[in-house]
């Protein structure tokens, strides 16, 4: 296939739109709407691997809508009434199939690599010091995926040459990649209630990421592969065959990567999303450690960290944590958190921590080891302002301030102003009292915070009875 030929193909025909929508509408929805996609440490930008995730996850979308375009394109000769005039011509079937395919492919190779250079980056310029290779498999499966959705489009609509074929073929993927992405599973990892693990895993949707650390094992990669390798090569076949003989022929290669690929997919969905081993890997500055994908992180983290430490030793002595550790356990939505006296849990993803730095770092650091809280407090998970609350009583008074600071801003919800004014008639009570019994209250909060006993801290604080 000649250049000049393609640029022809390109410039008379449709092929350049589907790469021009899958761009387009994707950075419209990143960049237009503000979701759960630039939020936290699994953010679209926030590193390569969940780059490249949020990318698949679009593949929702896009997916469908390539083979319902490629079916449209594969109508243009049944629609302009040429088909048996070229069948006539010397030059083979497969010549045709190849520009008209080539074309189409290159349009979503191409759009599809502009999103990820956007996003890369993005990725690049917001100061991460990871930069794995791991995501590459991923976008490559993706960008596999349109083709071979828009080729196989192409073909069934040349052996189905029916203004029907392009929208029953979208309806009919779409709905396939629901049921195979339907999901009932533990909140950390997917786990498909609709289809057995091996069948849902032929999607090369992801489901949305909320966690840095994970990724696609290599098994996936491998199955998925293969079976869009098949269904790539029986579009072709089905585009470039002129006999129904050979069109029944076609179907053999989705089989056969069919039958390839799902004994190389993971039985289990646990084997399927795993731990980025690289990413978790622990990088230390002392007594504080964060993993390889945080490390840009450690230093400032480092610095607030020992001086938090020094604090917590000066009030809880020999109780004091001794480390400050990034949290990489994985858990569901609202899990409570396996906590410890002996280390101070830091979660990234924790609105305190997002954008925490210098004095405020330190304060919040402080406020997790007094008083830790179970649950995690970020935009995915939510959180009350109770334990937030609590933590500012408990930092306030380590610190000696003289009123209650706030370690986030108060919310203006009912249910927050009450709490809040809850908080200060709780720091009165506990400055109220003498200097043995406000360490006897806050000794109390924080046994009751680390064994996540669900103890009403406020009322311990204001040396009230727990209800």
């Amino acid at each position: 296939m000649s250049a000049r030929v393609l640029r022809i193909e390109w410039k008379r025909s449709a092929a350049p739109w589907p790469g021009i929508v899958v761009l387009g509408g994707s950075l419209a929805v990143f960049c237009l709407i503000d979701g759960i996609w630039w939020k936290g440490t699994a953010g679209w930008t926030a590193q390569w691997t969940t780059m490249a995730m949020w990318t698949r996850y679009l593949l929702g979308f896009w997916w469908p809508l390539a083979v319902g375009i490629g079916a449209v394109y594969g109508l243009r000769e049944s629609r302009s009434r040429m088909a048996e005039l070229l069948v006539t011509t010397p030059r083979p079937a497969w010549h045709r199939a190849a520009l008209s395919a080539g074309a189409l492919a290159l349009a979503l190779v191409a759009g599809f690599g502009l999103l990820l250079l956007v996003g890369g980056v993005q990725v690049a310029l917001g100061g991460t010091a990871y930069t794995p290779l791991g995501w590459l498999p991923i976008s490559l499966v993706a960008a596999l995926a349109l083709v071979a959705g828009a080729v196989f489009g192409m073909g069934v609509a040349r052996a189905l040459p029916s203004v029907l074929t392009p929208p029953a073929l979208v309806v009919l993927v779409l709905l396939l990649t629901g049921v195979l992405l339907r999901q009932n599973g533990d909140g950390v990892l997917p786990v498909s209630i609709a289809a057995p693990s091996r069948l849902a895993q032929l999607s090369p949707v992801t489901v949305e990421p909320r966690e840095m650390l994970l990724t696609l094992s290599g098994s996936v990669h491998l199955g998925q592969t293969l079976w869009l390798l098949g269904l790539l090569a029986t579009g072709f076949a089905l585009l470039s065959a002129v006999t129904r003989r050979a069109r029944l022929l076609a179907v053999i290669p989705v089989l056969v990567g069919l039958a390839v690929a799902l004994p190389v997919l993971p039985s289990a969905p646990r084997d399927a999303y795993v731990v980025d081993r690289a990413a978790a890997a622990q990088v230390c500055d002392g007594p504080v450690c964060v993993t390889q994908a945080n490390r840009a992180r450690l230093p400032e983290l480092a610095l607030r960290g020992k001086e938090a430490l020094r604090v917590l030793h000066d009030l809880l002595g020999d109780k004091a944590p001794t480390s400050v550790r990034e949290d990489t356990m994985l858990r569901a939505l609202g899990q409570e958190r396996p906590l410890s006296g002996d280390v101070v849990l830091v979660d990234f993803d924790e609105r305190q921590l997002v954008d925490a730095k210098g004095e405020q770092l330190t304060r919040v650091l402080i406020g997790q080891g007094l008083a830790p809280n179970c649950h995690g407090h970020s935009d995915r998970e939510g959180g009350g302002s109770d334990d937030v609350a609590v933590q500012s009583i408990a930092v306030s008074w380590a610190l000696h301030d003289p009123r209650l600071q706030p370690l986030e801003p108060k919310g203006t919800e009912a249910w927050s102003l009450k709490t809040w004014a809850d908080a200060d008639t709780s720091w009165e009570k506990l400055m109220a009292a003498p200097p043995a019994e406000q360490r006897s209250r806050i000794a109390a909060v924080r046994a009751a915070t680390v064994s996540c006993s669900g103890y009403v801290q406020l009322s311990a604080l204001a040396g009230e009875t727990a209800r």
